[in-house]
Formats: C-alpha cells, structure tokens, sequence
C-alpha cells in the first residue's frame, strides 16, 4: 500500500494497484458516519468500436454499455439491491460517454457491503432469457426520454454538433439497436472493458485504509484473471464544424427551451492540459453566464431567462463542447441579445475584480466538495480515467489567470462553431 499526501488539502489518499491490475484507492474522512464506493470500469457509451491488443477488432450495437448495466444487478440468486438492503447500504449505477460506474453509499457493514460491491460487478450472470427481458425494459426507458424535454434538448445539441462521433448516439441507444443485443455480445463486451486492469475502486469515508485494501486484496486473490492487453478504441475522424446550426424538436412544453453551444475545434488533450482547459472554460462559462453576472441580470430583467438559466462544458480527450441555456418565451431575441453582449465583451476583455471574485468562488465550491464523499468519487474516478488528478484542481485554478481566460473566451466562443437545440410546442 502507498499513499498521496496532498498538503495543500490536509488529505492522504492510499492506494494500491492489485496482481489482478485493479486500482484501489482510499480517502479516510475520520468523523464521517456515511462511507461511498464507487467501482468504475473505463467504458461508455461511445466504446462501440474496439479491439484488445492480439485479438479481433470488434463493432457492437449501440446502447450496449448501459444495457451491461443494467444486466449486471440481475444474479442467479436474485436482484443484488436486496442484499445491498440487508447491510443497511444503498446501491446505484449510471453509465455516461466515458465510463460506468457502480456505487454504495452506507453508515454499516463496510466490509460486507465492499465485499458485495467487488463481486457482483465480477460475476456476470447472462442468459438469453433475461437479456430479451430486458430489451422492454430498455424500450420504455428509451420512449420515456423521448418524451422528456430537457433530455431532447440537451441531446438535440450533441446530435446538431457531431457528425461522426458516437457521442451524438443516445446513451441508451434505439428501439432498434437494444434489439440486436445478445448475450454474446455482452459477454464480449464485458470480457473486454469489465478486466480489473481497466477498471478503478475508490473508497471514501470513515474507514481505516489499511483494512480495506487488504480486504480487497484478499478478494482479488481468490479469482483467477488472466492478463489483458491495452484496449484500442477506433473513432470515424470528426469533422471540425458542426453538423447543423439549428434542430428543433415539437413538444408539448409551457415555454420554448432553448439550448446552445460551441463545439471544440481542438481535441486529443489528456491529463492535467486537459484538466487545465477544463477549468479555464469553466471559469471563462462563469464569468459569462453565471447568475450573478451583468449579462444574467439584463437577460433576466428583459424577462428572457429565469432561473433555469445555465451553463456546462462537457469534454473528453475526443470530444468537448459547452451547453448554455433554459425556457425562454423568444429563443431568436434571446440568442441574439447573447450575441451582442457577448461580443461587446470579447472587445473588452473582463474585469479584473470580477474574475477574481469568480476564481475565489471556484475555489470555495471545490473546497466544499471535499466535504461531499459522492463528489469525491465520482470526480476522482472520472478525472483518474482522463489521466488526471482531481486532488490537483485548486492548484490550477490558484495558477489561472486574467489573460488565460480572456484568451479561452476568443478561443471558444466562435460563431461558426455555434449550434442551437430547441423544443417548442407544436
């Protein structure tokens, strides 16, 4: 076992990498009643096209990560909640662009609730029965976001902005490609991305390191995994503009949403220059459109925008693009009231005093994530799978700069680059 001291954070993280490859890592919190574990395989919905190293290169169905999850809380004995509820834990999963993630958050029985948590993502249990059964289930999912306005929307701009990329496929794929799924391609799948060598165990709460890293050890020590080459994953080449400026999608809704963002030119960052850009467009997202800013105020003085008004840059070593948006009663006045005020300042530049205040309230929300345990997790292991060190982030943001973020404002914000989501009523 190892240990990170971060200083800087008055924290020690332990970790230590298993003869299975497996990564374990944890952050003792002394006081804390409530303990979170996630465990997170290096693999979303856009890995639909692969190849381990020695081995056959493989395409498979759309949709086919977030059906592995699904599949994977369904054992020979029963559904794996219910074992979860008898140690007093509760237990989720989710699956994203990038990776999935299985997690327990409990107050008790930390040994037996990690020990269930390692060994049910281990043991997969597929069979062609449960795997029909569960492409209804997967249908009605996917017809229940159809219906959902801000998941249209929000996926209208990634659909409007990729072309080529699979990030603009659903997460949960189609009616269409579920149904091609079978058990053999899931087992495929999971032979492939479920390798403890691809995969991460983070533990954070009130536990002592050295207990469940020998535990965990013990556990890896009784199964047998042979050794797996690098994972290659294959991606058509993605053109630079966006696949169309405007979608629009009829729904019933009360009033327009209206989503819009800029799709990023320059890919392939990975670790702390990606991490780096990350949090200067956050930054720079921030001192455009956060709520306290000039621009929100006039936006939502000439009613409109109201509180659902917001802002989000989403990106990958593949991909990144920012989302900004809410209801509007006039989607065309608001984009271009946007335009003008945010090319007034673009000619300017932004204020010293306000990009300090932005950078110091940057810093007191990162601050207070180190009291959230789930936050933790879950941003440590995805930025952990992006080659970076989520432990480091105050780091960069003491390091940023006027000049940096005014530079990534003339960088990002390109109107050619701009793509717009709506959903109007019929």
């Amino acid at each position: 076992m190892e240990s990170i001291r971060y200083e800087h954070l008055q924290e020690t993280l332990y970790y230590e990498v298993m003869a299975s490859g497996l990564h374990v890592y944890v952050l003792p919190k002394p006081g804390f009643q409530k303990t979170y574990a996630t465990f997170a395989t290096k693999y979303g919905s856009v890995d639909n096209h692969f190849q381990v190293e020695g081995q056959a290169e493989v395409k498979v169905p759309d949709g086919i990560a977030h059906f592995l999850e699904h599949k994977m809380f369904e054992e020979p004995t029963g559904d794996i909640f219910a074992t979860f509820a008898s140690h007093g834990a509760s237990a989720n999963a989710f699956t994203s662009f990038d990776q999935t993630v299985y997690l327990f958050s409990a107050t008790e029985n930390m040994n037996e609730n990690i020990q269930t948590l390692v060994d049910f993502v281990q043991n997969p249990y597929f069979t062609d029965q449960n795997v029909n059964k569960e492409k209804g289930i997967i249908e009605q999912e996917i017809n229940m976001y159809a219906d959902n306005p801000d998941w249209r929307v929000y996926f209208g701009l990634i659909e409007a902005m990729y072309q080529k990329h699979p990030v603009h496929i659903d997460i949960a794929g189609t009616v269409q490609s579920i149904n091609t799924i079978t058990k053999e391609t899931l087992y495929t799948c999971y032979n492939t991305f479920y390798h403890p060598s691809n995969m991460l165990l983070f533990v954070v709460g009130g536990v002592d390191p050295e207990q469940v890293i020998s535990m965990v050890r013990s556990n890896q020590e009784q199964k047998n995994f042979e050794p797996q080459g690098p994972i290659h994953r294959f991606f058509e080449s993605e053109p630079e503009q966006v696949g169309e400026a405007r979608r629009e999608v009829k729904l019933s809704v009360s009033l327009p949403k209206c989503l819009f963002g800029f799709k990023e030119t320059d890919v392939g960052l990975t670790g702390e220059p990606l991490l780096r850009r990350d949090t200067t467009t956050q930054l720079m997202m921030d001192l455009l459109f956060g709520s306290s800013t000039r621009l929100f105020q006039k936006l939502y003085d000439e009613d409109l925008i109201s509180d659902s008004f917001g802002h989000d840059y989403i990106s990958s070593p593949q991909y990144a693009f920012s989302a900004v948006g809410g209801d509007t009663k006039d989607p065309d006045q608001l984009l271009k009231r946007i335009r003008q005020e945010v090319e007034a300042i673009m000619q300017k530049g932004f204020d010293a005093s306000d990009f300090e205040r932005a950078r110091k309230k940057k810093i007191g929300g990162y601050l207070r994530m180190l009291n959230s345990p789930e936050n933790i997790a879950n941003e440590f292991t995805r930025q952990h799978f992006r080659g970076g060190d989520f432990f480091n982030m105050i780091s960069l943001y003491e390091t940023i700069t006027l000049q940096d973020v005014n530079q990534r404002l003339k960088e990002h914000i390109r109107w050619d680059q701009l793509a717009v989501s709506l959903v109007v009523s019929p």
